[in-house]
């Protein structure tokens, strides 16, 4: 053999030996990380045996010192899903103040009402029923019943958000004049095998018409899952229930939205008054003069923070973005997501010392793909918070590892209140942020951002949970 046959194969030899070693290797983005050494090479472990391939932007940091724990791609921009609801609920704290509460109203001139709504987002069907028994004690007839959304504007869907998200209830219309979420709640149960399944709504009322082609069977061949749709590419509120629903399955509810929540809530007051002995010969939008037209009854919501529970335990995206709009009308009538989200940039750039010029906010929720934010720029926000005079608010309305009904209900089960943090999710996308009560590091602040993936996020939400359990018990 010749020295240069001999050179080749050891050359050969040698990059065969580099390659193997760096398909082994961590990614090279993760060998050099801003943190304490030990957790970071914890966290990357994690992080590697897991195999996930995608966008991602970590920061942990202790609050008793300010030191950072871990960091990788912290600055990079990401889609926050419902964890922006984060900065949406410090805001409403902000600006809004706790104790804030929603004004329903019921108006009075000759023989015409209104109702005007003062985007409560909490406003239940019995609440509602209330009023209208209020009302119903002094009026007998009404010759037309006026609906008043102007508190807010009139547009119902947020910028960026998906055109085809139809009827499902967290892309529910957004008004000032809401009332059960602007959804209809569906109680569906088997029947008899062969019979369609059985359906009951509520609330009960005309605003919506429903047909059901669905059936009961006793097996699971060829099995199509029962669907609820409405004709939400028609603006209508005619729902279609179709598939199967085998019967040994128990009572299930699945929650729709509606179109037009301003004509939805108007028109179940004026049943509910009919109910209580009031006569309402017709409904109609708001009238141009409002000059002659006195307050005869009101519904006041409870405070903001109970609110603030539900948007941040419930993830509910109607609340985040009511929120937005009504920091908005702080300003000037009507509130708009343009004013609202201005407002809580302010908040951001002058309490927060984020740079707004590098984040994109586009709604309240999250449901927009347009928002963009960082790990960097949620830590900023919950170290403010943790050291401002909202902390307990707001770390009241996180929910904790395991709490019923909130998205951690399956999560951090055993972790419990140690653990309070807001989720996020979208398709391919899986976040979480929020505090970690650690006897090593004492209050620790984490967002862990996760984009760009394709199927289940199961893997991912495994690989925050065993994060966060990594620094809990470290």
């Amino acid at each position: 053999m010749t020295n240069t046959l001999r050179s080749l194969k050891k050359k050969h030899f040698l990059i065969a030996i580099f390659i193997a070693y760096q398909s082994c290797a961590p990614p090279r983005s993760l060998l050099y990380l801003e943190g304490n050494s030990g957790l970071k090479n914890k966290i990357n472990d994690i992080i590697e045996s897991s195999e996930i391939d995608l966008n991602m932007g970590i920061k942990i940091i202790s609050l008793r010192d300010n030191k950072t724990l871990y960091a990788y791609n912290s600055q990079k921009l990401l889609m926050p899903a419902s964890t922006n609801k984060l900065y949406t609920c410090a805001a409403a704290l902000h600006y809004l103040g706790n104790d804030y509460t929603f004004k329903t109203s019921v108006l009075k001139n000759n023989n015409n009402l209104i109702l005007k709504g003062g985007g409560d987002p909490d406003l239940k069907i019995d609440e509602l029923d209330s009023l209208a028994k209020m009302v119903s004690k002094s009026v007998k007839k009404v010759d037309t019943l006026y609906t008043d959304d102007t508190f807010l504007d009139s547009l119902n869907y947020g910028e960026g958000w998906m055109w085809d998200e139809g009827p499902w209830w967290y892309a529910a219309p957004v008004s000032a004049l809401s009332v059960n979420d602007n959804c209809i709640d569906f109680y569906i149960e088997p029947g008899k095998v062969g019979r369609s399944a059985k359906i009951d709504h509520f609330p009960e009322t005309s605003y919506i018409t429903f047909e059901n082609n669905s059936i009961t069977v006793d097996n699971t061949l060829d099995f199509k899952k029962i669907k609820i749709d409405r004709d939400w590419v028609s603006n209508k509120n005619n729902f279609t229930v179709t598939g199967e629903i085998l019967n040994t399955t128990k009572k299930d509810t699945l929650f729709r939205n509606i179109y037009n929540p301003s004509l939805f809530t108007g028109t179940i007051f004026k049943e509910l008054l009919k109910k209580h002995g009031t006569q309402v010969k017709q409904l109609s939008a708001k009238p141009k003069d409002l000059s002659d037209y006195k307050e005869i009854a009101n519904h006041k919501s409870d405070s903001l923070i109970a609110s603030a529970k539900n948007l941040m335990n419930s993830s509910d995206n109607l609340t985040a973005e009511l929120f937005v709009k009504s920091i908005g009308a702080l300003d000037s009538l009507p509130g708009t997501w343009r004013t609202g989200l201005d407002s809580v940039k302010s908040f951001l750039a002058g309490q927060v010392k984020i740079d707004t010029s590098k984040i994109r906010l586009a709604d309240g929720s999250g449901v927009s793909r347009y928002t963009l934010t960082s790990s960097d720029q949620l830590i900023s926000l919950l170290t403010w918070v943790y050291n401002s005079k909202h902390k307990d608010d707001f770390i009241s309305t996180l929910p904790g590892g395991g709490w019923p009904n909130s998205t951690l209900e399956k999560r951090l089960i055993n972790e419990g209140g140690k653990v309070r943090a807001k989720t996020g999710g979208l398709s391919g996308v899986r976040n979480l942020a929020g505090y970690i009560e650690s006897q090593k590091y004492g209050t620790v602040a984490f967002s862990i951002l996760m984009n760009g993936y394709i199927g289940s996020s199961s893997k991912h939400s495994y690989v925050q949970n065993q994060i966060i359990k990594t620094i809990l018990y470290d």
